[in-house]
């Protein structure tokens, strides 16, 4: 009716097209008003929901309510019927507070849950990782300790859910090993290159491909950098994390994260990480094939 006044969740992209239709934008806070429909967001805690499309659930005919959004590991997500769920998903459902309670109570919803990390999924990804990694793809080729976890990982968090595998780490968890991980790797590049760094570095030889190697580093980021910005319009904290993924580089997305303080580089870094982790491994075997 004229005067009703709507919440809603849309793309910015429809934001001024939505307003055209409705009327215009106003301020409001919503905790003020006196209503019996409230929003609150409902955490997916118990294992055997993990991999149930959202449609399945039956909100609108078996509890009165509306899921407005799923969000999963700090990211929103549309939440369209076929979207499956996972443990550690918080959707954000509008309806009756008891509806509320009592999907809450169906779903879960305990946060002391989420405190424990599942360690046999993460080591049964590392162990098959190890097994795919060691296989000959062709040509002499293998996938390597890098590539075969890669490709293990993602299938898990893909198809995990029909071997009743819980992928859910929590974000403590997640930081800790995603810290320790840099710290390893710099700590072990460093010691196999320190050794004969001042023999190779500091010479002819050495000083070409050392401007070699800033040239073809440089020049790739530059150039995807403008047709990013200029072309795709992504902004600017989103192609950090795309050009930290697309070198592969653990400290750049690092220092990336430190410095914004935002998920949004580790969000765009997991998305362009494995193909290029993929790419190099394959391209540099193929490299080698071809040449020697």
């Amino acid at each position: 009716h004229v005067g009703d006044k709507i919440i809603a969740v849309l793309s910015p992209n429809d934001e001024m097209k939505f307003k055209g239709v409705i009327g215009h934008e106003i301020q409001m806070d919503w905790e003020d008003v006196q209503s019996t429909v409230v929003s609150r967001r409902i955490v997916v805690t118990q294992s055997k929901y993990n991999g149930v499309a959202l449609g399945s659930l039956r909100l609108h005919t078996a509890y009165s309510l509306n899921c407005t959004r799923v969000n999963r590991a700090g990211v929103d997500l549309l939440a369209s019927p076929s979207l499956r769920l996972q443990v550690g998903d918080r959707l954000t459902v509008v309806g009756d507070p008891n509806d509320i309670e009592r999907l809450g109570t169906r779903l879960g919803n305990s946060m002391k849950r989420l405190n424990q990390p599942n360690l046999i999924t993460i080591f049964v990804g590392i162990m098959f990782g190890i097994i795919v990694g060691s296989i000959n793809v062709g040509f002499g080729m293998k996938l390597g300790l890098a590539g075969g976890p890669l490709v293990v990982a993602i299938l898990l968090s893909r198809f995990g859910y029909k071997f009743k595998l819980v992928t859910y780490t929590s974000s403590s968890a997640s930081l800790l090993m995603r810290e320790l991980g840099i710290c390893l790797f710099l700590a072990s590049v460093g010691i196999s290159s320190g050794k004969g760094f001042a023999e190779t570095v500091f010479n002819t030889t050495g000083m070409w491909w050392v401007i070699w190697g800033f040239i073809i580093t440089i020049l790739p980021l530059i150039i995807v950098s403008f047709i990013a910005r200029g072309v795709y319009k992504i902004n600017y904290l989103t192609i950090m994390g795309l050009i930290s993924g697309g070198c592969t580089d653990p400290p750049a997305l690092a220092y990336a994260n430190n410095s914004t303080g935002s998920d949004a580089p580790a969000v765009a870094y997991s998305t362009v990480y494995p193909l290029t982790m993929f790419l190099r491994v394959v391209s540099a075997q193929a490299l080698i094939l071809c040449f020697f």
